[in-house]
Order: C-alpha cells, then sequence, then structure tokens
C-alpha cells in the first residue's frame, strides 16, 4: 500500500498516513479518464445557441405574388429559407449536451487521476485546516508552508466552512467537500491537498 507523509499546518511533518491500494496505488486508466474528462466538459455546456427558423423570423406574412401567370417560380413568402433575410434551416437549437457514463466507469477513472497524483507525488495530507475566521492571508501562508506554489485542489470535510471561505479569493486555488471530487478538477490542478477527515471520507466512498 502507498504511504505518504502526514503534514501539520505549519508545514511540519507528523508522522505518514497509509492509503487505500485500491484508490491510490492502480494502474491509471487513460482511456478511462479521457472519456470523464469528455463527459465533464460536455455537460458543462450551455446549450443556449439558437437561429430564427422561417415562422420566428420578422415579416413574410403576405404571398410575395400570385401563383400563376408571372413567368416566375411560385412563392409563399419572402421568409422562406432561399430568401435573403429568411429563415435558418436545420441551425442550431437549444439543447443538453449532458450524458452519462457507467457508475464503475466513472470510478475507475476518479481512482485513476488520484493513483496519478500519489505516483507524481502531488498529494499532500494534512492532519487538519484550522481557522478561527475566514483569513485569505492564513490560507496563502498555509500554502507556502507547504511548498504549494501552483494551482491547488483542497479537499476539506464539509462542516470546514472557514477554509473554502478562505481560499475563495486565491487564483488557482479550489476548496471542495469530499463528495464533490472529480475527475476535471483532480487534473486540472498541478497539487491536490486532503485533510485526514476528508481522505478518510474519499476512501470510504471509492470503496
Amino acid at each position: 500500500m502507498p504511504n505518504v507523509t502526514l503534514f501539520k499546518q505549519d508545514g511540519t511533518q507528523n508522522g505518514e498516513v497509509t492509503l487505500n491500494d485500491s484508490i491510490f496505488g492502480i494502474e491509471p486508466n487513460e482511456s478511462v479518464v479521457f472519456d470523464a474528462i469528455t463527459m465533464q466538459q460536455a455537460s458543462l455546456r450551455q446549450g443556449t445557441h439558437a437561429v430564427k427558423n422561417r415562422s420566428a423570423v420578422r415579416g413574410g406574412g403576405r404571398k410575395p405574388w400570385r401563383q400563376k401567370g408571372t413567368g416566375r417560380a411560385r412563392q409563399g413568402s419572402i421568409r422562406s429559407p432561399q430568401w435573403r433575410g429568411g429563415g435558418v434551416v436545420f441551425g442550431p437549437t437549444p439543447r443538453s449536451y449532458s450524458y452519462k457514463l457507467p457508475k464503475k466507469v466513472r470510478r475507475l477513472a476518479i481512482k485513476s487521476v488520484l493513483s496519478a497524483k500519489v505516483a507524481s507525488e502531488d498529494l499532500i495530507v494534512v492532519d487538519a485546516l484550522n481557522f478561527d475566521q475566514p483569513k485569505t492571508k492564513e490560507f496563502r501562508q498555509v500554502l507556502q508552508n507547504l511548498n504549494v506554489a501552483k494551482k491547488a485542489l483542497v479537499v476539506v470535510e464539509n462542516e470546514n466552512q472557514f477554509a473554502a471561505l478562505s481560499a475563495r479569493n486565491l487564483p488557482g486555488v479550489k476548496v471542495v467537500a469530499p463528495n464533490n471530487v472529480n475527475v476535471l478538477d483532480v487534473v486540472a490542478h498541478e497539487k491536490l491537498i486532503l485533510t485526514q477527515s476528508a481522505l478518510t471520507q474519499v476512501e470510504e466512498a471509492l470503496q
């Protein structure tokens, strides 16, 4: 089973933590990770694109000329698609791009990215993140103590509200609850920081 160093909030070491081998020690499946990221990105699309068809374009209620006798092709409306200023045929309409992958595939994807973080030594476990009040300066100091200089995903227990409030103004830092850990966030951030309590909740959810 993989072991990682347990840190305190001030950056000092506080022993080791043994990680669940079936979650943090598997061989990453890049194909499944790609599918999971594609699914998440598709679900984030707004899908609000729209065009006006011939019934939505203003005007065109009167027949431009009589049906027969003019020598010209019969026309019913100047807002038909072949006319300048007419409606658009088969244009994009509002729709949802979201879809779902099987539960086992989603679980394998999140386990793969977590295992990849352990393999690249980008996973940091902290015994706790305690703040008496929301303070961005204190959270920035914690990141400096842990030698985190780039984008970081911080996973804290649900009841730890001060940590989320302290980090929301820091660029590149995102704080989530254990049940909201997802493949896209883990891949998008270089470092993954978990409190010991959040680590336990993540392992229980993925077993």
